[in-house]
């Protein structure tokens, strides 16, 4: 089996929907360490308001809640708000009633509880890897067809840092002095790229070392 690269978890958002406190704090404590974000969460009205105000990429939810129940509420995302979002269930049950609705429901994973973190962080690389993959598709073009835009050959390690180095705003956070420490490029070789990808729109200051990435100026490669 090939080795899961834990660190790719570190770009994403999780949402983790579980009643028991206990629970609750000691696997987020461990998920901090691989996640982006961690919204850490005791019932299905508390996950609706992290949803309305934050992006989230994967949801982690128990089944039998306080009052509550996973199934039902992942259902009411999809069905009645058209959010779809990958899911990985835990439940202390193997009930074969449960794992069928969430066959239904193509759940993306079924855990059983004591939750084994191996196992969680198995699961949560494996639903997330479409997501890991898409971005990676992106990046690479990008890079394409930010390399289309310029023709100085010693600027394509530089235009590979400054999109690996986007935040999830697009936004680049490194000054020219920054970025020289991370790359072998001269300064002017520096100023000249950014002078030509601002000249085009793609890359516009905000303020000094902040820098907005605006993919749809890119043009198309032939």
């Amino acid at each position: 089996m090939t080795k899961r690269d834990f660190d790719l978890l570190n770009g994403f958002n999780i949402l983790y929907l579980e009643d028991e406190a206990d629970l609750l704090k000691h696997t987020t404590t461990v998920l901090e360490d691989f996640a982006k974000n961690i919204f850490a969460v005791q019932s299905c009205g508390e996950a609706l308001k992290i949803l309305e105000n934050n992006h989230v990429d994967v949801i982690i939810s128990d089944i039998l809640l306080k009052n509550e129940n996973g199934i039902e509420f992942l259902r009411h995302l999809k069905d009645e708000l058209d959010i779809n979002i990958p899911a990985i269930l835990t439940t202390a049950h193997t009930d074969t009633g449960h794992l069928l609705d969430a066959i239904k429901l193509k759940v993306e994973n079924y855990i059983v509880k004591p939750i084994n973190i191996k196992e969680l962080l198995n699961a949560l690389h494996d639903v997330l890897m479409p997501k890991i993959q898409q971005r990676e598709i992106a990046r690479s073009y990008n890079i394409i067809k930010t390399i289309s835009a310029v023709t100085d050959g010693k600027q394509v390690d530089l235009i590979r840092f400054i999109i690996k180095n986007l935040d999830d705003e697009n936004t680049l956070n490194y000054s020219y002095t920054d970025i020289m420490e991370k790359v072998e490029v001269s300064k002017p070789t520096v100023i000249k790229l950014f002078k030509s990808l601002s000249d085009q729109g793609i890359l516009t200051k905000i303020q000094n070392g902040k820098y907005h990435f605006d993919e749809t100026k890119l043009p198309i490669p032939e």
